[in-house]
């Protein structure tokens, strides 16, 4: 029998942090990343648009034979989840429960804070699913904006990295916090000056390295892991031309990205 793939998407190279935990994670799977770039950024667009987009996403991927989808982009995953869950067959993993279930387990003090992208963080998606969990839990919200372009740029260990990390966090740090979730897929990359800035006392929750997790328990729940001693092949498609993805994609991976194929979504309908 062959082997399915899993299937990864999000509006451009971000989610490719979410695939670098799942291949650490389960490195014998095969995946199928999509970004889709000629549409980014979701974050300014109606729950409506995003879940068109979700859906049609999701439509190209299926048609690859894939045996679970990732929902690697927070605004996605905060818009569509349900619309998706409700469409296909197949599991289907968003970014925001892992981040926000682990959160409520670490936190001692009951105190968490959530930074992401202006969308995310107006969506309350992640303040939702905490109070769901533990409704005693107080969620302290930053919407961190810049991070997105310091993380491509790959400036992340320089002074306009901290000040811009400072200006952000701090007002969070000085609610008391001890539990800090990285709601953006981008900002695995600025982990370590996110770290300095709210201290050691402060645990980081990263949503990709959770959704590796959640990924991996469900595909060992259904009897759907691959042996271990195969190796995945990655396949990677976007949505515009795939020169600035490979370039940011490559330092977001830590490695190389091997073939990326333009594809569009319409001719995929026919």
């Amino acid at each position: 029998m062959p082997w399915k793939a899993i299937g990864i998407f999000d509006s451009g190279v971000g989610g490719l942090t979410v695939l670098k935990e799942i291949v650490k994670a389960l490195p014998q799977e095969d995946t199928i990343y999509f970004g889709d770039t000629a549409r980014v950024p979701y974050g300014t667009k109606s729950p409506e648009t995003v879940t068109r987009y979700s859906l049609e996403i999701a439509s190209f991927l299926v048609k690859r034979d894939i045996k679970l989808l990732v929902v690697a982009c927070n605004t996605a995953s905060a818009c569509s989840l349900d619309a998706l869950q409700e469409t296909l067959s197949i599991p289907v993993v968003g970014v925001i429960e892992p981040g926000a279930r682990r959160a409520v387990s670490v936190t001692r003090s009951g105190r968490v804070g959530v930074i992401g992208t202006e969308g995310t963080i107006r969506s309350s998606a992640y303040a939702k699913a905490i109070k769901r969990m533990n409704p005693e839990v107080e969620v302290v919200t930053k919407a961190c904006p810049l991070f997105v372009p310091l993380a491509e740029e790959g400036w992340t260990d320089n002074e306009v990295a901290r000040l811009t990390a400072e200006t952000y966090l701090g007002g969070v740090r000085d609610h008391g916090v001890d539990t800090l979730v990285l709601g953006c897929t981008h900002y695995p990359i600025l982990k370590r000056v996110i770290g300095e800035t709210v201290g050691d006392a402060v645990k980081l929750v990263d949503s990709a390295e959770e959704t590796a997790r959640t990924v991996a328990e469900i595909l060992r729940g259904r009897d759907l892991l691959r042996p271990s001693a195969e190796l995945g092949n990655h396949h990677y498609f976007v949505s515009d031309v795939p020169a600035g993805f490979i370039r940011v994609g490559n330092r977001f991976l830590g490695g190389s990205l091997g073939d990326v194929y333009q594809i569009s979504l319409d001719t995929e309908k026919g």
